[in-house]
């Protein structure tokens, strides 16, 4: 009886420790399980636009703006999908009659105010100035047909602050909307090249919340051989892409070329990059730049209205394959 009692308290001491055992391990696999969560990366995706690659159109300085386009040489080249018209301000006639070529030519179309005086401004006024153009001019602009406005060209220069111009264009944006709900198209600051600044003005980071508040705009930055990045101190490269795509916006590069011949900016890789996260490409221009950057030929202030246009190789070829 002695020996029984003996063997019974030992076998309930044996099953405690092995309840203790078990619930230990049991405790330390959770505890495992927590220390180290899978880990889920974050994509981000690109913003889709209504349209494709494409090239510049600058009629607005050539024989009154009263230009062949030579649709039919464009037409063989098929990558081109999209057209951006830049028009001066007092062009709203012949931008009229602009547009109605290219939408009836089967293309997307950009349309941009381009004051050439004002380049690089930091006047808001001018950009409120655009704004209003807009306002009063979108319904005859847009009779033949649906485009997307560039509100104004190149507006900022190198050292505005994200600040001010986030503060510009929430009030310009608010202008347009009274007449138009589509994207709004906004170049970066500092010719198309202070991207840093663009984004900051987007995430609020540094300027005490201030920033765009309109979500349905485009991001547009241009991208040359001498292109600066002040905001960063140095020359633009492909990081500067990737800023703009971390803000969740669409985004394009507006204009692209490879002048001048001697600048440090490696300009296609930055277009390659900015094709492999989405962006779309517009290569400038088609005709109409005061210099060397003309895709055909003669130029319009050669012959504003030829018999026919030829391709201007070797520029032509350079453009055009990273379309």
């Amino acid at each position: 009886m002695k020996i029984t009692n003996y063997l019974l308290i030992f076998s309930k001491f044996l099953a405690v420790i092995l309840i203790c055992f078990v619930g230990c391990k049991k405790s330390t696999a959770v505890a495992s399980v927590e220390e180290k969560p899978a880990v889920v990366p974050v994509v981000i995706k690109p913003v889709e636009v209504n349209f494709g690659n494409g090239v510049n159109l600058q009629p607005s300085y050539a024989n009154n703006g009263v230009v062949k386009f030579g649709w039919e040489l464009m037409k063989q080249y098929t990558k081109i999908k999209t057209v951006r018209i830049e028009i001066e301000p007092d062009k709203v006639s012949q931008g009229k009659l602009w547009i109605q070529q290219a939408l009836s030519n089967g293309y997307s179309v950009i349309a941009t105010y381009h004051k050439y005086t004002v380049l690089g401004s930091d006047d808001a006024n001018e950009v409120v100035a655009a704004a209003n153009w807009w306002k009063t001019n979108y319904a005859s602009l847009s009779a033949s047909g649906a485009f997307t406005i560039n509100l104004i060209n190149e507006w900022g220069s190198h050292g505005i602050t994200a600040k001010n111009y986030a503060e510009t264009y929430n009030n310009a944006i608010s202008i347009i909307r009274g007449v138009y709900t589509g994207k709004i198209i906004i170049d970066c600051p500092g010719y198309g090249q202070e991207t840093t600044t663009a984004a900051q003005a987007i995430s609020g980071t540094g300027i005490s919340g201030v920033k765009i508040t309109d979500t349905d705009i485009i991001l547009s930055a241009h991208v040359y051989r001498n292109g600066y990045n002040q905001n960063k101190g140095r020359n633009i490269n492909i990081s500067d892409i990737d800023d703009l795509y971390a803000t969740g916006r669409a985004c394009i590069i507006g204009e692209f070329g490879n002048e001048p011949a001697n600048g440090p900016v490696d300009w296609s890789a930055i277009v390659t990059h900015a094709k492999s996260k989405g962006f779309k490409v517009l290569g400038w221009c088609w005709n109409g730049d005061g210099g060397t950057m003309n895709m055909v030929s003669p130029t319009w202030y050669t012959n504003p209205n030829p018999a026919a246009f030829v391709p201007n190789t070797p520029y032509f070829d350079a453009i055009y394959n990273l379309l």
